[in-house]
């Protein structure tokens, strides 16, 4: 018998009270019941997002609500920032190309966080900059990036801040109106703990204001449409309505948490983490600004990285991500978002304990999961 734990960032366990209330019988979108359902979802998201604004709910992965952020904020021509140190960043470039954008790429070593007066100097001398497309948790390399800076920076311009916190909400400090984000994304399968399906984002006013000049094409993700919805506790198209049930029940087990007693809970996991790997000789591949999202670890020389990923999950059960691109076999990430205990916390570090000693690295067994524990015990 194997038991299945699933520590990647995204897909994340969904709580079982939830499955159970997302598999009660369907009913139909265009009632009373679904907009009362809708009304409840749109405050909490604004609750979670820490924003005033209004928080529409796309029915996409993640990658849609970035779309949408690029198509009904601009034209064809216009000219935007992207950041791109890692897979998501690049990713931002890449959809801005696609509609014909200039793009002004900040290129950041992988495992490194950018430096926002490298995004200052660049809006200086461009100041026909329409946006600055941002990453809170650069999930492919596990680096937290200063989003507080950055706003500070590009608020003193009429460039609105563009911020891919898909991964990062809730795990990550995001104090969208107060730093003065003016668009939040996020998605659902990451620390809101529900399947892949929906995507979030927020709209200040100041990015209210771009969308009335955009001429980019765009028809399922015309936020237009979806603000007027919204304003009738509605959606422009059949929305997943089961998740959006499923959300409901999520958004209310985080704010009975408590916002900031969700973000201690994700940087004391995190920490142990780090400071397990570290016990056994590993290295953090984001040394200088890790996210408490993932934790990424370089792989040591002499073990296969690749066979690493590939044994803990199909001999122990424990799914963690592994490099991309140039860090393909040379990382592990590991992450404990949404649903997640001490005790998981325990069988990570006992996982990876266990697959480094089969694939002969040498270490004392029991040194990272003493460091782990002993870490998440000081903090509590």
């Amino acid at each position: 018998m194997k038991k299945e734990f699933l520590m990647a960032p995204g897909p994340t366990p969904v709580p079982p009270d939830v499955l159970l209330e997302m598999a009660k019988p369907i009913f139909h979108h265009r009632t009373k019941r679904f907009r009362d359902i809708v009304a409840e979802a749109n405050q909490n998201l604004k609750r979670v997002l820490l924003t005033s604004n209004p928080v529409l709910t796309l029915t996409s992965s993640g990658t849609g609500a970035m779309e949408a952020s690029v198509v009904n904020m601009l034209s064809p021509g216009d000219k935007v920032i992207t950041i791109n140190g890692g897979k998501f960043g690049e990713r931002f470039g890449l959809i801005a190309k696609a509609y014909g954008i200039q793009v002004l790429e900040i290129m950041v070593t992988w495992g490194e966080a950018v430096d926002s007066s490298k995004v200052e100097a660049l809006l200086k001398a461009n100041s026909d900059v329409k946006a600055v497309f941002a990453t809170l948790c650069e999930t492919s390399t596990g680096v937290k990036h200063d989003i507080k800076s950055l706003a500070s920076v590009v608020g003193k311009t009429n460039a609105i801040l563009v911020v891919d916190a898909i991964s990062g909400l809730t795990a990550d400090e995001l104090k969208t109106d107060d730093w003065g984000v003016d668009i939040a994304i996020a998605g659902s399968q990451k620390a809101l703990m529900l399947p892949p399906g929906l995507a979030f984002l927020s709209i200040s006013e100041k990015a209210k204001a771009l969308m009335e000049k955009s001429t980019c094409p765009k028809f399922y993700f015309n936020l237009k449409k979806a603000l007027k919805s919204y304003e009738a506790d509605d959606t422009p198209w059949t929305p997943a309505l089961t998740l959006i049930i499923g959300l409901n029940s999520v958004l209310k087990m985080i704010l009975d948490e408590g916002m900031d007693n969700v973000l201690k809970r994700h940087a004391r996991h995190a920490e142990a983490i780090r400071a397990g790997v570290q016990a056994l000789g590993l290295k953090l591949y984001a040394p200088s600004a890790p996210s408490n999202t993932v934790t990424s670890v370089k792989i040591p020389d002499s073990v296969d990285g690749l066979a690493f990923v590939k044994k803990i999950r199909d001999e122990k059960g424990v799914t963690f991500a592994g490099g991309q691109d140039d860090a393909k076999g040379k990382i592990f990430r590991a992450s404990l978002l949404g649903y997640a205990c001490d005790f998981d916390v325990v069988v990570a570090m006992s996982a990876i304990e266990m697959v480094m000693h089969e694939l002969g690295y040498k270490f004392e067994i029991g040194t990272g999961v003493k460091k782990a524990q002993q870490s998440l015990l000081e903090v509590r």
